[in-house]
């Protein structure tokens, strides 16, 4: 009995040592393991790419967007970097009212298609020889287009006659505006502002941009009238019709001036600032041809020479007496940039169409695209930008500032525009309307192409905070 009970023991025990060894892996078996399915753990979704931070222009715009004194304005805004790729595009593909920032179409084309060395002519010309002192015929103004000729220029003129003995006219005085033909304004011009100076018309010959200066003493109290004291050009035939008031004080210049194309009835309307003594404000010379013929008699009168009466033939005098020849290109171009002149854009403008025998607009065109810039949604009915039937992408003035700066004028653009710490533009402002386009320099020393351009606004506050933000923020680029 006990022998059988140490054998079942002794078997016991190998049994239970045989199953260790083997969950040890210390024994093969040919028996097959149930098998344990083991789930791998779940992957982590793919993460979004962080966002990247919004640059702080984009930043500005969304806030003024935001902005309820803004609210309905449009604003576009467009930054190019140094190889003309775009590196900021907040509306820029919509075309806006540029005011006076188009006027760079108009000087960076005449820029490489003139020169910068390009001058305007103006000529006198007499129907006959002086003989004894005296011409026997008349004298002929012949312009040529010069946007800068001054009443110091004619007399300068008449000096020299005087100095080569000239006594007598027998005919009159004759002033050939031909040169450029069509109207003295654009047709998209308001009726507003052709009759103010900086609207005053373009002509073939234009005498101190075919302005006049007209001078008031407010009344009393507001509402008053205001007294006209007079002009410093005598406008010949003129017919003087004063409507203006007296506005609050630090009003500012109130006055609009409605004349119009070769009419002798101007109307001044508006308000001059309560307390003004003597506020000046410009209007626009009606007729430039009769204006120029006026006071070069005045000024031959005054040197001693007289003169007669104009014939009415038309033959073209055939004596040349003398030519003024017009600042360098390059010197009324940095005088529209600093001035925004309109009177002087505009004569740039109408020449760079003469000289190629095609409208103007057509001719900038062209160029640009033959320079790799097709405008789109380009609308130019002037080259100043005064008619607010033109319009222009951000994206296309940005570009154009690229390319004009890159071009073979690119130094002389770039150095005729306002400039101050890093920053070149050329800015517009109509009611409603601001524009800037130029160049901002990076600390890195970078050079980025932009354009900025806001419209259809009633707070002018708040855009001029606007705009100083953006430009403040273009310097820290």
């Amino acid at each position: 009995m006990w022998k059988n009970l140490l054998i079942l023991l002794l078997g016991s025990a190998l049994a239970a040592l045989l199953i260790l060894r083997r969950e040890a892996g210390y024994l093969a078996t040919p028996s097959v393991l149930p098998h344990i399915a083991v789930t791998p753990p779940e992957p982590e979704p793919p993460q979004p790419p962080a966002k990247p931070e919004p640059h702080p222009i984009t930043t500005l715009l969304q806030a003024a967007r935001a902005n309820p004194d803004l609210a309905g304005t449009a604003i576009g805004f467009c930054l190019l970097n140094d190889k003309g790729e775009v590196i900021l595009d907040d509306n820029a593909t919509t075309a806006f009212i540029p005011a006076s920032s188009l006027k760079t179409l108009t000087t960076a084309t005449a820029l490489e298609i003139l020169g910068p060395d390009f001058h305007f002519t103006t000529e006198l010309k007499a129907s006959a020889p002086i003989e004894n002192g005296e011409i026997k015929g008349d004298l002929v103004i012949i312009g040529g287009g010069d946007p800068m000729l001054k009443m110091d220029d004619l007399k300068a003129w008449a000096a020299e006659l005087k100095q080569r003995g000239l006594l007598r006219v027998t005919g009159g005085i004759r002033a050939d505006t031909s040169f450029f033909s069509g109207s003295l304004y654009s047709d998209y011009w308001n009726w507003g502002d052709i009759g103010n100076g900086y609207g005053s018309g373009v002509s073939g010959l234009n005498l101190n941009h075919n302005r006049y200066i007209v001078m008031f003493r407010a009344g009393p109290a507001e509402g008053t009238p205001a007294e006209l004291l007079g002009i410093n050009f005598e406008i010949p035939q003129a017919a003087w019709k004063n409507e203006v008031t007296t506005g609050p004080a630090d009003s500012g210049d109130g006055v609009v001036i409605h004349g119009g194309e070769i009419t002798t009835a101007i109307h001044l309307r508006g308000t001059v600032p309560l307390g003004a003594a003597k506020f000046q404000a410009k209007g626009a010379v009606p007729d430039p041809a009769r204006f120029i013929e006026h006071h070069f008699r005045s000024l031959l009168t005054a040197a001693g020479i007289q003169v007669g009466a104009a014939t009415t033939a038309a033959a073209q005098p055939s004596y040349a007496l003398l030519k003024h020849d017009s600042p360098a290109l390059i010197d009324i171009i940095k005088s529209i940039h600093a001035t925004s002149d309109n009177l002087e854009t505009e004569c740039v403008f109408r020449m760079l169409g003469l000289k190629q025998g095609r409208p103007p607009a057509e001719v900038i065109r062209d160029h640009w695209k033959q320079r790799g810039l097709d405008f789109i949604g380009l609308r130019m009915e002037d080259g100043c930008g005064l008619a607010r039937a033109d319009f222009i992408r951000p994206l296309d003035l940005a570009r154009l500032q690229y390319l004009a700066g890159t071009g073979p004028q690119g130094p002389a653009y770039q150095a005729s525009l306002l400039s101050k710490d890093g920053l070149s533009w050329k800015g517009g402002a109509m009611s409603g309307v601001r524009t800037f386009t130029g160049y901002a320099k990076s600390k890195s020393g970078t050079e980025f192409s932009y354009a900025l351009m806001i419209n259809h606004f009633t707070t002018s506050a708040a855009v001029s905070a606007l705009c100083q933000q953006v430009m403040d923020s273009m310097q820290d680029l």
